[in-house]
């Protein structure tokens, strides 16, 4: 119990730490801006009370929006990802259930299930945070445009990130 605390405490800071301090300092001419803090959100572990992602998920967008001086936008944002969490997870759950020992990872539950998993849920996060953020629709392409590419990078940052800090788990052969 407190190593899961820990983790996810651990995993809070730094992913707020490098959304802040790089990259949030980050932008091609406005076009993208890559979001990886709500891998803290996403990560979670799957028996985590829906309330308490929910709550994690206001405090995690209020820092960020603390931070960023956007008003409430990256905490409404991460609430509506922690909102929708559950139904994704229900959505792909695999056949046999969850076991105990699944983490919402690559190395836990395979590339397509997290692929799956944290593109819609970054990709909403995203068309939520940028609409809210323009909140007009003189720049209607532009914001889309923002959204996708925004979406591709954050996903492809954040898939790097499963690969080199969530290795595969050896499964013991009964």
């Amino acid at each position: 119990m407190f190593s899961s605390i820990s983790v996810n405490l651990f995993r809070f800071v730094m992913l707020t730490a490098v959304q802040v301090l790089l990259l949030d300092n980050i932008h091609l001419h406005g076009l993208f801006n890559p979001y990886i803090y709500m891998l803290f959100i996403l990560m979670l572990p799957l028996e985590t009370p829906v309330w308490l992602v929910l709550v994690f998920g206001f405090f995690s967008g209020w820092v960020i929006d603390f931070f960023a001086h956007s008003g409430a936008v990256h905490a409404s944002a991460t609430v509506l990802t922690a909102f929708l969490r559950p139904f994704m997870l229900r959505l792909l759950k695999p056949a046999a259930g969850y076991q105990p020992e699944d983490r919402p990872s690559v190395s836990s539950l395979g590339f397509m299930w997290f692929f799956t998993y944290c593109s819609v849920l970054i990709f909403i996060h995203h068309l939520w945070l940028f609409i809210a953020e323009s909140f007009s629709f003189t720049q209607f392409i532009f914001v889309i445009q923002k959204i996708a590419v925004s979406s591709v990078v954050s996903i492809a940052i954040i898939l790097s990130l499963q690969y080199l800090f969530y290795r595969r788990r050896a499964r013991a052969i009964v």
